[in-house]
């Protein structure tokens, strides 16, 4: 039982999947804690136009970062229009060397070459009409006497590229031409989503919300548990919080939070019945839609009841996948701004500055669902504009939507206080918090010997 006699008791989430019917792989259940090097966080990396210039040159133009789904470019020639922090490019199909990405801007005069994502077989400047084969090689430029420079063919007016990757059916793109390689930067990740088979899924939904606020406070109200209890609190009876899994691994991390079981301070007591009751809404006097005995525990009930759910998109397989793969909230989180959870949750988020704009941004959730048979179209994007709410705007999120909304709550109203603040620095748990001190810890060896002019 989660919770008995006086008082709720909490079990570390370690311990927890030890106590499932259908256990864990042990190298899924390892603890990996991490200590900050600094719980102190300066205000100024969300507030400071200096700070997004140097994010701009020395994060942006350095990182491998998710760009779109494989299922974006399904034939020669599909392209998508990748934009981030000011800077623009183009992921397209070629014919002959897979997917590329070429910054989006004309040789000749600047001009993007692309404003919206489609298919094409070259691309030509809407401007003057030079034009670019889809392998980056210039093939045409109008008035070519006048241009002595132009050659066509020329490395010199080859189209600059970005670096690409695909790990999961997820396209990356990284400018910076010496950048390690996807796979030493994504480490032993793919390991750990092997399970869940992320290449056949597509793309259910997707929703990009609006908000006034920097994207690091976005993203940071996603990084930790402890907020739920106060945010969330029709969850803070069978989502927990101080008994979460926290793990830090290299350029990626996670954050799980284990369902079935309360908040530390939840002010009431509440025993595996009431668990399930609100876990599945069930009012007074309705009857539960699941089986439950009187020795049956939250967890053992909605595993079961998820794993036959989930019968008709995996088969039989199910009988394999551990309770906690279908239960808990696997949060993974790949530096800087990328966020696919793992287990048998369909949720992805991204996180990026809105244009070049340090005070705004783009608060992106993506449904990645299994399928058989052909693979469905991806869904097009919804935006949810600034002041505008997800559950009216973009029902396909489901009870996701409400959820979205109250985190949305709070993010633009961090970015006001951290304007009135008197304080310099923002202090985090020692233990819930460390994913966010985890991210600062690589911005200071990524971004910080630029702002104090120790590297070049």
């Amino acid at each position: 039982m989660t919770s008995t006699g006086e008082s709720n008791k909490v079990v570390p989430w370690y311990d927890l999947v030890h106590q499932d019917e259908v256990a864990l792989p042990e190298y899924l259940r390892e603890s990996h804690h991490y200590t900050a090097k600094n719980s102190e966080i300066p205000l100024e990396r969300y507030t400071s136009r200096e700070w997004h210039e140097l994010e701009k040159e020395h994060l942006w133009r350095k990182v491998w970062q998710f760009a779109c789904r494989e299922e974006h470019l399904p034939e020669v020639g599909s392209y998508v229009v990748y934009d981030i922090a000011g800077d623009s490019y183009v992921v397209v199909r070629t014919r002959d060397s897979g997917i590329k990405a070429y910054v989006n801007a004309c040789l000749h005069r600047a001009r993007t070459l692309k404003d919206y994502d489609g298919r094409c077989s070259e691309f030509r400047c809407s401007f003057h009409g030079f034009t670019w084969r889809l392998d980056g090689s210039l093939r045409f430029a109008p008035a070519l006497g006048e241009f002595p420079s132009v050659e066509l063919d020329s490395p010199e007016w080859q189209l600059p590229e970005a670096k690409v990757g695909t790990w999961g059916g997820f396209v990356f793109i990284n400018p910076d031409p010496d950048a390690e390689p996807l796979e030493d930067f994504l480490g032993g990740l793919p390991d750990h989503f092997a399970r869940w088979d992320f290449e056949n899924r597509y793309l259910e939904a997707h929703v990009a919300k609006m908000l006034h606020c920097n994207w690091k406070v976005a993203q940071e109200a996603f990084d930790e548990g402890l907020h739920l209890g106060a945010t969330h609190p029709q969850a803070s009876p069978y989502v927990g919080d101080v008994n979460s899994a926290i793990d830090i691994y290299g350029n990626w991390a996670r954050q799980i939070s284990p369902s079935g079981t309360p908040v530390e301070d939840l002010p009431v007591e509440v025993e595996d019945l009431d668990i399930v009751k609100r876990m599945l809404d069930i009012r007074d006097g309705e009857e539960l839609p699941i089986p439950f005995q009187q020795d049956s525990t939250a967890r053992g009930s909605m595993s079961a009841a998820a794993r036959e759910r989930w019968r008709a998109a995996l088969g039989d397989e199910v009988d394999q996948v551990a309770d906690a793969e279908f239960l808990d909230h696997w949060n993974y989180a790949i530096y800087p701004n990328f966020h696919p959870w793992g287990g048998y949750n369909r949720i992805v988020y991204r996180f990026r500055p809105n244009g070049d704009r340090h005070d705004q941004c783009i608060f992106e959730v993506m449904f990645l669902t299994p399928f058989r048979g052909e693979r469905p179209e991806p869904a097009s994007c919804t935006y949810v504009g600034f002041g505008e709410s997800a559950a009216e705007q973009a029902p396909e999120l489901s009870t996701l939507a409400m959820v979205m909304d109250q985190d949305c709550f709070n993010m633009e109203a961090v970015q006001r206080g951290l304007a009135t603040t008197r304080r310099t620095h923002a202090v985090m748990s020692s233990y819930q918090e460390s994913m966010i001190t985890w991210r600062h810890d690589l911005f200071d060896a990524w971004i910080t010997p630029h702002a104090n002019g120790d590297a070049s």
